[in-house]
């Protein structure tokens, strides 16, 4: 029953995926503005089969887990309303803190930064998956087992977020009126895509918006007579655009910090489990350095 449903999801979703990329492509080429390229989208299409995979064998361990906690649940509910709203908040909320920390822990960017490796930003961009991501996905979804969701509507409910997630990825979509206020919509995705200072690190959330205001990660974006026109991708860009070296280039360099030679155990840790471009001699810098520096050169320019 509880597989049925996401394999409905996927019947659903999987035509309804073709028809708006094909719609992309041809309000795109119409307008005159190139937002696709076959090499990139087979490489997001490429991630996504290896994050499958990799999700598909370590499903098994995941459900255990899900199903102990569950077992050991210490709430109960009674009203399937309640029970499902409930569900998908607190799912949401997880995923905040999930992918908040992907941005703020060198160790998981690793993982996540094959996300945001592409300069360009389509729908196909939705399916660049973090392959590594489901070896630790499951330890933010286990509370929810102790508070009382079964495992097969836990993965139900991350499938379906995970829908609205990859429609969010568009240029063609400006504004959304008082949506804006709740949900995770196309504007703010694509601040979270962006490598402008102002933007790093900003809109984390999934479906729901409002852990970011909460939080204060959240940013609008800003019309271009305020702001800089977005620049999509890493803000040091790749070297190479291989899947191998998407995939793996984080790592390399993470392991080339590490091994520099006079370095202190502290050290050796800020560049493992410090934010993204932490470094001891300040040859590189974190998102809050690099916005603390745009402002300052931008009061500079005033």
């Amino acid at each position: 029953m509880e597989s049925l449903r996401e394999q409905l999801l996927i019947l659903i979703s999987t035509p309804l995926y073709l028809v708006i990329i094909g719609i992309e492509v041809i309000l795109s080429n119409y307008r005159h503005r190139k937002l696709h390229s076959w090499k990139d989208s087979f490489t997001n299409f490429l991630l996504m089969l290896l994050n499958g995979v990799l999700d598909l064998l370590v499903r098994g361990f995941t459900l255990i887990l899900l199903d102990f906690c569950w077992r050991h649940r210490i709430i109960g509910w009674q009203h399937a309303v309640v029970y499902w709203v409930m569900l998908t908040v607190l799912e949401d909320f997880m995923y905040y803190w999930l992918h908040r920390f992907d941005h703020e822990v060198r160790l998981l960017w690793a993982v996540h930064v094959t996300h945001h490796s592409s300069e360009q930003y389509n729908f196909t961009v939705g399916f660049r998956s973090s392959v590594f991501q489901p070896l630790y996905r499951f330890i933010y979804f286990a509370p929810l087992g102790f508070l009382g969701f079964q495992p097969a509507d836990i993965f139900f409910i991350y499938s379906a977020t995970q829908i609205w997630g990859i429609f969010v990825h568009t240029q063609l979509i400006d504004k959304m009126g008082w949506l804006e206020y709740v949900l995770v919509t196309p504007s703010h995705h694509r601040v979270h895509h962006a490598s402008n200072p102002k933007y790093l690190d900003r809109n984390m959330g999934m479906f729901l918006i409002v852990w970011d205001k909460l939080f204060g990660t959240f940013q609008p974006e800003l019309p271009p007579a305020d702001y800089q026109p977005i620049r999509y991708g890493l803000t040091k860009p790749l070297e190479r655009d291989t899947p191998g070296h998407v995939i793996f280039h984080e790592w390399s360099a993470m392991k080339k910090d590490l091994l520099r030679s006079g370095l202190s155990f502290r050290d050796k840790l800020g560049y493992l489990l410090g934010p993204p471009g932490w470094s001891h001699d300040e040859s590189s810098q974190t998102s809050d350095q690099l916005r603390k520096l745009e402002e300052v050169e931008g009061i500079k320019s005033m």
